[in-house]
């Protein structure tokens, strides 16, 4: 389900609010059929060499701040993104304390992906699929169906 930015409802006794999770994504699919997250995006970019002088120094000062200071699942588990091993994996932030640092961060990227006119769309679900790894910050899940990352499920 996309949603705005908007602040979410408050928890209360009788309704507690679920854990909730979200990302930020392509809105159209790759060549090889998943929706690339924020990274892929802009990493895509930088390499492509689209980025200005400015935007580059932004983008390898963010991407080495988040190297420096979260965990890559890769790095963790080689086959978290296999695609044999964790067919169409995808990260989403947690709703987190831990993970306010870094979703914080995430403006800038979004704002460089928008520069240049790349589609990009936030999601957030309560269970947006078969969790393969996860951290304080973090979760590697494997959608339930072909379209459950697009739709955020």
């Amino acid at each position: 389900m996309n949603k705005p930015n908007t602040a979410p409802e408050a928890d209360s006794p009788k309704h507690p609010q679920p854990p909730a999770f979200t990302r930020y994504q392509s809105t159209v699919r790759s060549p090889r059929g998943h929706y690339p997250g924020v990274f892929a995006l802009a990493n895509g970019l930088a390499r492509r060499g689209a980025l200005t002088e400015e935007q580059w120094r932004f983008w390898r000062a963010g991407n080495d701040w988040y190297d420096a200071n979260y965990p890559d699942p890769s790095t963790v588990d080689p086959l978290v993104y296999d695609p044999d091993h964790n067919p169409g994996a995808v990260a989403w932030f947690k709703s987190s304390p831990e993970a306010e640092p870094l979703i914080a961060r995430l403006s800038g990227y979004l704002e460089l992906l928008t520069a240049h006119g790349v589609g990009w769309h936030e999601l957030r679900s309560t269970d947006p699929g078969r969790v393969v790894y996860e951290d304080a910050y973090q979760v590697v899940v494997v959608p339930y169906g072909p379209d459950a990352a697009r739709k955020g499920r």
